[in-house]
């Protein structure tokens, strides 16, 4: 938390110097008022908005209505607003509904919410003496804002004929989109829609996305905290839901746990962004888009000017070296807005509908620091519009890829003959867990670490993890190589993952002579393939995120494709990925501009980014010592030799149900531990949570006295066989093993992968293609995955499922001959038999709870049926009565009686003295007996918490 709160505070003393303005625009008269306006448009309900109206010193005059960004108040653009009005403009800012001061909850701009307050304030400015009128009740106005204000504009103006020019900057089109990015497109008619687009930034929504857990985290957190004592805000507060409307809150809670979103929220989303009324707009707009903006990238403002353009109206776009990735808007691009909104409310072009030029600046490579990091240059339009008279389109240049080549070893440089090409399809593995994860960017953060890349230090930091990305790379460049946009590259995609879970995300590197890398922007292209890919290959184009960018000659560019990435919500069961070059080309966008000017990064967010230089140093400080404190805290020493301790373990799901209530069970060295109970009693739920897939709603758990928390370092001394595993066919058995060691970063000399095998017994047969082997020789090939590393405790899910019983008494010597190395075993089953032979002691679960443990013989042996089997049956009962026994009468030869905790010899004894012949004493109870008839009896009550030793 601390953490976090640094991190906030830092961010916003950056956003304070970027926006702040001089004292010489304090020349504005100043007044506060309470606007009231609707709950919504018809409503009798009414909301009350604290607002500021800056007035200049010659009036009447041009009104904007200034927008501020999400999680800010009417304060939070003071100092644009003073400059505004310094200009000469009336300036209308307020705190939305559900910020600062103002009423009501947050929707998100809702056209019939946060819009229609922005058509009720232009209403206001009407009716004051200060404003210029048109007409009456028609302000010459124009609207303003950037992010959530940006939005918020562009949507007023597509509902509100009434304005006359919109400036917005660093916003989104399509917020279910932008929060949710598929970067991906499948099939042929998408495929054919993005081809249509020559316009520099263009892209098509490949579906339903991967959220953007970190951006999304921050966006939806500020609008979480409790509203202020006001009527409106305690509803909201209550539910737990803070500010927002509840619709908001329920759809993303589902979409944040699942990592996916809904069908409903993303018609909600998208319902309430500019994309739903940009066709509408009429006002000559201005875009202001950032290249340091892993939130909302250059595509968004792409798509927004296509809208407005195809409708017939004109669009003016601007690309500057900001965005929430460097410290919001700068002086450049404010001062952009400021005499755009001059030139069209008060200039000569007004009402001009001619060439809008596309202003834009051109970041350079990191590594190359005597060369100027910005360049600004001007063309004569935005590409690929509609709206120009004679539209150009960005020229995209063909880049050719081939597949890296790996290293030359001595041995191979002193012998030809032992290189190989590289593979034209190349493997690439998502560990369990999604762990360890890469890291290219961090919210808010962006252009630090992007820089720190080039440093030794931050290559190794954001380096893409061996085994878990695929990389292609273009030649040397004989001369340097501009990208305006976003580039496109096709590729086929193999996924082995469950469905709705094959997610990969793509990269476009600078590489320097020397080998480092540079991110551009730190943007990555989110993609999650349709749950065919599972079938086999398909192709997939994959447009990048949008940048403008100038690789030096010498260098080259590369593409990664990985399996995972720290800024998104990736899913956390392991999965397999075959991935080639469907096209051997990168088609680079490039726009031919003329030089204004070159700079270095501007004065105002140099220090933003100085202080959050200083902030990440301090962050990592704080967290070393925290984390040495947090690890002291979480180990428990008196347990460092126990292998597991569950204790009070609860799982409660958002819809209510408790899938586990109150499991705990301790396991021992050398234990083989059966975990049984029907379907739906929380076995599998438990092990997630065990190992990390999913946390826990209450108690906790602990490995080797460590507690156990999603990425958790104890987590590599577990083995884990859960719900099957996807191996490649076309692999060898230890050729599928050897990658799979890779995507954990782990040392080769760890994996112990002769001894895994030795154990799992495959023989030579490890040599062979997995898509030659039987059920059972695949499910001892992922025992023999969960044994990699020797773990000290191994847990599997099902091992035997689909196994003949041949395979199934093979799976059961290798996880007894495992337990005898002094290791330990959990395993799930539903062969009650198997479970008995194979296991040492018995946890037995139903509805959630533990219901019954101990060792297999304790619980088959307590209350069993014994069978007697003597020469005269009806005697044989005599005696046993004489024992206090209360025996049943089978046939003439055979009696069954409970013994309780009578000694059997006992038992033995006294026929023999009454002169019976004995002929057998056996305990006929079987753990399939004991197993129905603790889960049938429901007035059992759940066992107490117990040892299982």
């Amino acid at each position: 938390m601390f953490a976090a709160l640094l991190v906030a505070l830092v961010l916003a003393v950056s956003i304070f110097y970027a926006f702040r303005s001089p004292a010489s625009e304090d020349a504005a008269s100043t007044l506060d008022a309470r606007i009231t306006v609707p709950e919504a448009p018809g409503s009798s309900e009414t909301i009350d908005l604290d607002s500021r109206l800056y007035v200049p010193e010659t009036t009447p005059a041009p009104a904007v209505l200034l927008a501020h960004g999400f999680g800010g108040d009417k304060l939070s653009v003071d100092g644009q607003a003073r400059s505004l009005a310094a200009d000469g403009f009336l300036v209308l800012t307020y705190s939305a509904r559900g910020f600062g001061e103002s009423g009501g909850t947050i929707s998100l701009n809702d056209p019939n919410g946060e819009v229609a307050d922005g058509r009720a304030l232009i209403d206001w400015l009407a009716e004051r003496p200060e404003t210029l009128l048109d007409a009456p009740g028609d302000p010459r106005v124009g609207v303003a804002g950037g992010s959530y204000g940006g939005a918020l504009a562009l949507s007023v103006a597509g509902t509100d004929p009434r304005v006359d020019a919109v400036a917005a900057a660093i916003t989104w089109n399509d917020l279910g989109e932008a929060l949710f990015p598929n970067y991906g497109v499948t099939g042929d008619e998408a495929r054919a829609s993005l081809a249509a687009i020559d316009s520099p930034a263009g892209s098509v929504y490949g579906g339903p996305g991967v959220l953007k857990r970190g951006w999304a985290g921050v966006f939806f957190g500020a609008g979480s905290t409790p509203a202020p004592d006001t009527s409106d805000g305690a509803d909201a507060s209550s539910t737990g839901c803070g500010r927002f409307a509840p619709e908001f809150c329920a759809a993303y809670a589902q979409s944040a746990v699942t990592g996916q979103p809904t069908p409903e929220l993303l018609a909600l989303l998208s319902a309430h962004s500019p994309a739903a009324v940009a066709s509408n707009i009429t006002a000559p707009t201005l875009l202001v888009q950032g290249l340091q903006d892993t939130l909302f990238g250059l595509d968004q403002a792409d798509t927004t000017a296509r809208q407005i353009s195809e409708a017939g109206g004109d669009v003016e776009v601007r690309w500057f070296g900001g965005g929430h990735d460097g410290g919001g808007t700068n002086g450049g691009s404010d001062a952009a807005m400021e005499d755009f909104l001059d030139a069209k409310l008060r200039g000569t072009d007004a009402t001009d509908s001619g060439e809008q030029p596309f202003n834009y600046a051109v970041q350079g490579s990191a590594v190359e620091q005597e060369r100027a990091r910005n360049r600004r240059l001007t063309a004569p339009d935005y590409p690929g519009l509609a709206g120009d008279p004679e539209p150009s389109s960005a020229q995209f240049v063909d880049v050719e890829l081939s597949p890296k080549s790996t290293p030359v070893t001595d041995a191979a440089a002193d012998n030809p003959a032992e290189g190989t090409a590289p593979p034209a399809e190349q493997t690439i593995v998502r560990p369990p867990g999604a762990s360890p994860s890469a890291i290219s960017s961090v919210p808010g953060l962006g252009s630090a670490l992007s820089a720190l890349t080039a440093t030794p230090a931050g290559a190794a930091l954001s380096a893409d993890i061996p085994g878990q990305s695929a990389t292609f790379e273009g030649e040397p460049l004989a001369e340097p190589l501009n990208i305006t946009g976003s580039s496109r590259v096709n590729l086929r995609i193999g996924a082995f993952a469950q469905p709705q879970e094959a997610v990969v995300f793509v990269k476009l590197y600078d590489v320097a002579p020397d080998g480092r890398r540079t991110l551009p922007g730190g943007g990555v292209a989110a993609v999650r393939l349709p749950s065919t890919a599972t079938e086999g290959s398909i192709p997939v184009t994959v447009t990048l995120p949008g940048i403008s960018y100038a690789v030096p000659q010498g260098h080259h560019v590369e593409i990664s494709v990985s399996t995972t990435d720290q800024a998104y919500a990736v899913p956390l069961e392991p999965a397999q990925f075959v991935v080639s070059l469907d096209d051997p080309t990168l088609s680079v966008p490039s726009v031919e501009g003329a030089s204004t000017g070159t700079s270095s990064v501007p004065t105002a967010p140099l220090v933003g980014i100085g202080a959050i230089a200083l902030a990440v140093a301090a962050l990592i400080g704080v967290n070393i010592v925290r984390g040495r404190r947090r690890i002291v805290a979480e180990v428990d020493e008196s347990l460092l030799e126990t292998p597991l301790l569950i204790d009070g373990l609860e799982k409660t799901y958002a819809n209510g149900f408790k899938a586990v209530n109150g499991v705990s069970f301790e396991v021992k060295k050398g234990q083989v531990l059966g975990l049984l109970g029907p379907n739906g009693a929380g076995k599998t739920t438990t092990l997630r949570m065990l190992m990390g897939l999913i946390t826990p709603t209450a108690g906790e758990i602990r490995v080797f006295g460590h507690k156990v928390s999603p990425g958790s370092p104890v987590l590599s001394r577990l083995g884990s066989f859960v719900e099957g595993s996807g191996f490649l066919p076309h692999l060898s058995g230890r050729e599928n093993l050897s990658l799979y060691w890779q995507a954990t970063g782990r040392p080769p000399e760890d994996a112990h992968l002769e001894e895994a095998l030795e154990i799992a017994d495959l023989g030579a047969a490890i040599e062979r293609k997995v898509k030659s082997y039987s059920q059972g020789m695949r499910q001892r090939l992922a025992i023999a995955q969960a044994m990699l590393g020797l773990p000290d405790l191994m847990v599997l899910d099902e091992p035997t499922n689909g196994l003949d019983p041949p395979q199934i008494r093979t799976m059961r010597d290798v996880l007894i001959n495992y337990a005898k190395t002094g290791r330990t075993v959990l395993v799930s089953s539903h062969l009650l038999a198997e479970v008995e032979q194979t296991c040492t002691h018995v946890v037995v679960m139903n509805r959630g709870s533990v219901i019954s443990s101990g060792t297999v013989r304790e619980l088959t042996e307590a209350g069993g049926q014994t069978e007697v089997r003597v020469d005269d049956a009806e005697r044989g009962a005599r005696v046993l009565e004489g024992l206090d026994l209360a025996p049943t009468i089978v046939d003439d030869t055979t009696l069954r009686v409970d013994l309780g905790a009578l000694d059997p010899a006992r038992v033995t004894r006294a026929l023999f003295d009454d002169g019976l012949q004995l002929r057998g004493l056996s305990q006929s109870t079987r753990l399939e007996d004991v197993f129905l008839d603790l889960v049938h009896n429901d007035a059992l009550p759940a066992a107490s918490t117990k040892e299982t030793t």
